[in-house]
């Protein structure tokens, strides 16, 4: 990419065929939610899952169990948007009260707040952390994203935004994207007061950015946006290299979308409530789940393997069947 922007490893991870995400159906389900799931998260290295829900809960899962390890509930707050530290038992999470948008280190192992970051004046709307790195960014209905280090209390740099922003970190830690507006601004994270070292376009969709991310080997970004395009880019050239279309979302919602831990697949949810998978090779749709939801679920690909799950009014796993697969030679 031209501009200046810092090498980036790549990274090789799982392969995943069409075959399989045609197969993949609901293994298991957890039903004992009294809201919908408003934010999910992987650890990258343990089998962690975190949810957070307008039921004023956060649930920690054992995933290699299917088991549900502990709830924390946070009344006075709220909760909304949840993402876990590099520590397996340490979640930074945001606030859904209308009065108190501070961010909060929160240790699931004992319960305790670790750390308040106050410096937003409205709603949180994305959160993003890097397993590799000490530093965060929060993007904010107030037009504003800041840039937080775990270890501090204050921020430690602003940048102003003039709409809502959907923010995003590479795996390295060495690069983070901004999205509003029908761009992606992508910045140098250790020369970010310069500002973007590049700007990409996303065809013209002016529509509120909802969720922005990289692939895990930072080769691909892609870009939800609340009148239901999923824009697939190449992170280095900015190239759109695809758009997918689903349902619209209302203001109140978040469409949101994931990579295949390889990259070559892309799964999303829908306003209907729907899932569908693409190809990111042919920008051809691969698989869908219909739904009587009538909201986009939040969803996720567990890092390096074959499930995926989706949070709603309850939070689902899912998996291949492998009774469908004829040659299919099971691989960790």
């Amino acid at each position: 990419m031209a501009g200046g922007q810092p090498e980036r490893e790549d990274k090789v991870s799982l392969e995943i065929t069409e075959e399989i995400l045609q197969s993949m159906e609901v293994g298991m389900t957890f039903r004992d939610y009294s809201g919908r799931i408003s934010s999910m998260d992987f650890h990258k290295t343990s089998n962690y899952l975190v949810t957070a829900s307008d039921d004023e809960s956060i649930r920690l899962y054992d995933v290699a169990n299917a088991t549900c390890l502990k709830t924390i509930n946070s009344k006075k707050y709220g909760v909304d948007l949840v993402s876990f530290t590099s520590h397996p038992t340490t979640v930074i999470y945001s606030s859904k009260n209308g009065w108190d948008e501070s961010l909060r280190l929160l240790s699931l192992h004992d319960n305790k707040y670790l750390r308040y970051f106050k410096g937003h004046r409205d709603r949180v709307v994305s959160l993003s952390l890097c397993s590799r790195k000490e530093y965060f960014l929060s993007g904010s209905l107030d037009r504003s994203v800041l840039l937080w280090d775990q270890r501090a209390d204050k921020c430690q740099g602003l940048l102003r935004v003039q709409g809502r922003p959907a923010t995003a970190i590479d795996e390295q830690g060495l690069v983070f994207a901004i999205a509003f507006g029908g761009y992606i601004r992508m910045f140098d994270a250790r020369n970010y007061e310069k500002g973007p070292f590049e700007i990409f376009s996303v065809g013209g969709d002016l529509s509120d950015a909802n969720i922005v991310k990289f692939s895990n080997d930072g080769r691909l970004m892609l870009l939800t946006t609340t009148d239901g395009h999923i824009h697939v880019l190449d992170s280095f050239r900015g190239t759109l290299l695809s758009t997918y279309n689903v349902q619209p979302v209302s203001s109140s919602s978040t469409l949101e979308a994931s990579f295949s831990p390889e990259g070559m697949f892309v799964i999303s949810g829908s306003g209907d409530g729907s899932v569908y998978a693409w190809s990111v090779r042919s920008g051809k749709e691969v698989a869908s789940w219909m739904s009587t939801d009538t909201e986009p679920p939040m969803i996720k690909w567990a890092p390096g393997s074959l499930m995926f799950v989706t949070g709603s009014s309850e939070l689902s796993f899912w998996i291949p069947d492998l009774s469908k697969l004829g040659a299919y030679v099971g691989r960790k």
